[in-house]
Parts: structure tokens; C-alpha cells; sequence
């Protein structure tokens, strides 16, 4: 039977790609291990979000532009949504949801929610993943363009407001919940 193009049967649209376009990946997900064969084109977020269930990462824009699905990867964030999953064979990912320990939140999420650092919540879990990799960039002494030139090298750069604003310019949120965020952040860096 032919098909037309609005036929919903079977259109091939669930098929897997050939084999030769797909790889056994084996990651750690919030310390958990997962063995995945992972068609070669896909990122991160759609593995994260569709494969493994976890939705905390967005899809804002798609093209790395508004951070909304920031995540850590081996410590150092990236944005998840081009970030080739097969690429991270052996990596460590640690989403939003890994940051939690039981029923105890991560002091940057206690931090927002005491700073009301959201308003729709869209983008929070990717500026509080982003965040989680300012606190440690700036621990290891990795300068910003803010760092005053006085900043000693390889020491703590301090985190005041201009630095914090400079480290987390690649997150929008598109509310404007930027001044709470700032300050949800220093909380946490003091």
C-alpha cells in the first residue's frame, strides 16, 4: 500500500540509523553509570532529556546561545545542546538533578530559592549549573575578563558582582532576574 504524506502509519521516522552510524558510549550521569549506542548526530540534551528522562537541562535556543541547558561535563560546563553525545565516552555528567544529595539541595539552589533568583524557572537549572562551574573556575584561579590584572595567577579569584556577572554572561534569563541571581551566587562564593 502506498503511503501519502499524511499517512501515520509506519514512515520510518522511529527507525534507527545504520549501524555504521552509531556507537556504544558508555558515561556517568549524576554518578550513575549508563552503556548507550548513540546515533552519532545526537547531542547531549536530547540523550539527557529523552533517553534518560532527566528535563532539568532546557532546550531554549538550540544553538548554544542562551545557556538554558548548561550542564557539567568532567567539572566544566558546557552547553549540553551541542555537545555530541558520542564524544563523551568515559566523561562525567552532572545535571540538575544530580546536585541534590537525598532530600538535601545543593547550597546554590537553597541560594536561589532564598534569593528568589526566578521568575519562570526556565532557565534556573542551566544558570545553576553554570553557576556550580563559576564557584569552581574561580576556586582553581581561571581569570574572567573582569579579573583585575592585580588578581595574583593561580589564586581564588574573588568573586564580587562584576566577576559573577562576567562568568555567567553566556545564561539569559529572559525575566530579568538577574540582580537576585548575582547575589544568590555571592551568597554561596563568601
Amino acid at each position: 500500500m502506498d503511503s501519502s504524506p499524511h499517512d501515520h502509519g509506519d514512515d520510518g521516522a522511529d527507525s534507527a540509523p545504520p549501524a555504521a552510524y552509531r556507537s556504544e558510549v558508555t558515561l556517568s550521569v549524576n554518578g550513575k553509570p549508563h552503556t548507550l549506542l548513540i546515533d552519532h548526530r545526537r547531542v547531549l540534551l536530547d540523550l539527557l532529556r529523552e533517553d534518560l528522562d532527566l528535563t532539568g537541562a532546557k532546550k531554549g535556543c538550540d544553538h548554544g546561545q542562551c545557556g538554558a541547558c548548561t550542564v557539567l561535563v568532567d567539572g566544566r560546563r558546557v552547553n549540553s545542546c551541542l555537545q555530541l553525545a558520542v564524544s563523551l565516552d568515559g566523561c562525567d555528567v552532572l545535571t540538575v538533578e544530580g546536585l541534590t544529595e537525598g532530600d538535601q539541595l545543593h547550597p546554590l539552589q537553597r541560594a536561589f530559592l532564598d534569593r528568589d533568583a526566578f521568575q519562570c524557572g526556565y532557565c534556573t537549572p542551566g544558570q545553576i549549573c553554570s553557576a556550580v562551574g563559576v564557584l569552581a573556575e574561580a576556586a582553581a584561579g581561571h581569570p574572567s575578563h573582569a579579573t583585575g590584572p592585580a588578581t595574583p595567577p593561580g589564586r581564588p579569584v574573588p568573586l564580587d558582582a562584576a566577576e559573577i556577572r562576567e562568568r555567567l554572561s553566556g545564561n539569559l534569563c529572559r525575566c530579568g532576574a538577574y540582580p537576585h541571581i548575582v547575589e544568590a551566587v555571592q551568597d554561596v562564593a563568601l
